[in-house]
Order: structure tokens, then sequence, then C-alpha cells
């Protein structure tokens, strides 16, 4: 299915501010007979001033409103940092974004011996949009002109590079198909090619850099990723099983009546323990569906928590039984829907299998030799399956 939507900037409005605070000390009492909540909650998210607070934030206001639960929001900037709670059961809830993905398939800052891949389930996750943009004077008109063309990542930000590189894998290059320059920021890495300094990168279609690259003399150009092209999108997926078809019709040089087909993922993406208790989870998305009309206004993005938008695949990892069972009552999840979190959840349990195989595996040896053996026995794994 194409996800049709518009994406909008995410402004905060005044109900939202007021919640952008560590601890919710909310004051209604009365609690739901129907969602009984907990009487305090803990969720991490990323920063202060990020989108995933911002949200974070709105629908813990609402929550308190409603049921009176207070929540306290965890903020990092790192991966880790906003998984590591979760992991030890210091948080309840996490608002992530692609390290979900990552973490669960023990890729990135999650294969080392330490972590692996992290039993992780999903509740719920708003839809977002991606693509590949390249100045307009490139000539790039495909993703297969890419070839040889000069290529912008950002150092140390696997969560931009991985999906640079399932765009790349749509049209059946790789890295090494590209010259692929690295550099130090994301604000440095999407500036770089109204500087002539690359030709093409990915992002969203609406932060600065993309506008001012439009505004340039070079232009912009966003590259279609067609929907029914499935050869190419099996393999981007192969990549990055996260992403689904979307037609864009908001951002840089995009607009109602220039509309681009690329890439939608989920940011954030609700988060929790495959163990945590099925009736917790329950109450939650009831909680959030129940409380819909009260956020859905806090942020301009907010309106894409709608369970119809943000309760179905694709999405980083499995959903959880908890939530599954929510919204098959809501008449929302499908057979389709279920095939595909039966498929996910082998390959999460097939992979889980498969780490203290390479952990046995690499006994003695150096990280840098783990991290070959991990990789192998990681590819075997999602080539078997």
């Amino acid at each position: 299915m194409i996800h049709s939507f518009a994406l909008r900037r995410p402004l905060l409005t005044a109900t939202a501010a007021t919640v952008l605070t560590t601890m919710m000390t909310l004051g209604a009492t009365a609690v739901s007979a129907e969602t009984a909540l907990p009487d305090t909650m803990t969720w991490s998210s990323y920063d202060v001033g990020s989108a995933g607070y911002a949200e974070a934030s709105a629908i813990a206001d609402a929550f308190g409103k409603k049921y009176g639960t207070r929540i306290r929001i965890q903020p990092s900037g790192s991966a880790i940092g906003r998984l590591q709670p979760l992991i030890s059961e210091r948080a309840d809830f996490s608002f992530l974004a692609t390290e979900t993905f990552f973490a669960a398939e023990g890729i990135h800052d999650f294969s080392t011996r330490r972590w692996g891949p992290q039993d992780l389930r999903a509740v719920a996750g708003r839809p977002s949009s991606f693509g590949i943009f390249t100045a307009a004077d490139a000539n790039i008109k495909t993703l297969k002109d890419l070839k040889g063309k000069r290529f912008a990542y950002v150092a140390g930000n696997p969560s931009i590079n991985v999906k640079c590189d399932a765009f790349l894998a749509f049209a059946g290059l790789t890295r090494d198909d590209v010259e692929a320059i690295m550099f130090p920021t994301y604000g440095n890495t999407m500036s770089a090619l109204a500087r002539n300094e690359a030709d093409a990168s990915c992002t969203t279609t609406t932060p600065s850099h993309v506008y001012e690259l439009a505004e340039s003399p070079r232009g912009i150009r966003w590259l279609e990723v067609p929907a029914e092209d499935t050869e190419g999108w099996a393999r981007l997926k192969a990549v990055a099983p996260f992403f689904q078809p979307s037609t864009e019709t908001i951002g840089a040089g995009i607009s109602e009546e220039n509309p681009v087909d690329i890439l939608a993922y989920r940011y954030p993406v609700l988060t929790v323990r495959a163990d945590t208790d099925p009736e917790l989870v329950y109450t939650f998305i009831k909680a959030l569906d129940e409380t819909y009309d009260m956020y859905k206004d806090a942020t301009a993005v907010m309106p894409r928590w709608r369970l119809s938008e943000a309760g179905t695949p694709a999405i980083d990892v499995p959903f959880h039984a908890g939530a599954i069972r929510y919204l098959k009552e809501k008449g929302i999840w499908t057979e389709e829907h279920q095939a595909w979190n039966d498929q996910r959840t082998e390959r999460l349990n097939a992979l889980r299998d498969a780490w203290p195989k390479a952990l046995a595996e690499a006994e003695g040896k150096s990280d840098e030799e783990f991290a070959t053996i991990w990789e192998k026995h990681r590819l075997e794994t999602l080539s078997s399956l």
C-alpha cells in the first residue's frame, strides 16, 4: 500500500511547550476504570528540543490530565542512552528512532559483545518520509544515475547512512559505486550540495538545508522510488525492512502539483521489551487512542499518531502482542499485518539464536575478529530465511 501524506514542520503549540520538563507532575486524579494506567511511568526519548521529546511530552500531558498518571521523561542524545534505560527496566516505554531496528539486528552501536540483537517490540510509530535529494545541475534523474557521483554521508551517523545505503540497494548499487564523502556533522553534510562539494545525499523533505539548495543556483531534485519496482524494493528491504512506499507532497521542491514517490518510515517508534506485560501494553495503546484528541494538535505532525497510521506495519521491530490485541479490537489489524509481524518475528528470533554461536566462536579473540565473525553469522542467518 502506498501511503500519501504531507510532512509538516513540527511546531510546538503553547500546550506542548508547557510540558517540556523532565518530570510531569500532573494534577488530575480520576483514573479510567477501563484504562487504568500505572500511577507513575518513566519514558526515554531523544533530547529536549527534539520532535521525539516534544511528542512524548504532549502524550504524557494528555495521560496525566485524563488518567492522573505522572510520567518522567528521560532524554538522551545517543542511541544507547535512549535504549539502555528500557533494557535495564528503568524505563517502561521508549520513543526511539532507527536505533530500534539497529538494536534488534545487532548492528552498528549494538554489534559489540555487550549488546547483540535485542528482543524489542513496537507499540506504535507515526509515519515520516525520507528521500534522496540531488543538485538539479548534477543531471541525476534516477537512482541508477548516482553511480560515480559525489554522495554525502554523515560521519558516525548510521541512522542516516544506512537509509542512504538502502536507496542505493534499490538501484543495485552500493557505496563502492559512488564517490562516498564523509562530512563531520549532519548540518555540514546536508549543506554540502549547495556548496558544490557533493551531488546527492538523503534526508527528510523539510530541513532548512534542502530549502537552501532549492533556492541556490544548483537547484534541487528528489529521486523517485517507484512502488511497482518489486525487485528494487526487495533489495531495499534487505538493507532496511522498516521502509515502505510513500508519496510526499510537501518539502523543498515538492508540492501537491509536484509530488515525489519516496519512502515512509517511523519516527518516533514507541518501543518496549518483548517481555513487557501484555496487559500494560494493551492499556497503554488504548490510552494513546483515547487521548488522541487531546494531543493531536500539540505539534504539526501529531495527527499521524492516529492508530490507523501509527499502528500498522512496516515498522522497525514486530508489534507487541498487547498492542495487536487492541488493534484487532479496533478493526485496524489485518491478516496481511499479522503475516508481516510473523515474518519480522522470525527474523528477529533467528538473529538472537545466532548471537550465542558467534560469541562462542569468537571466545578469546579480539573485538575486530568478533565483529567479522558476527557479521558472517548474521548474513548466513538472514540468507537462510
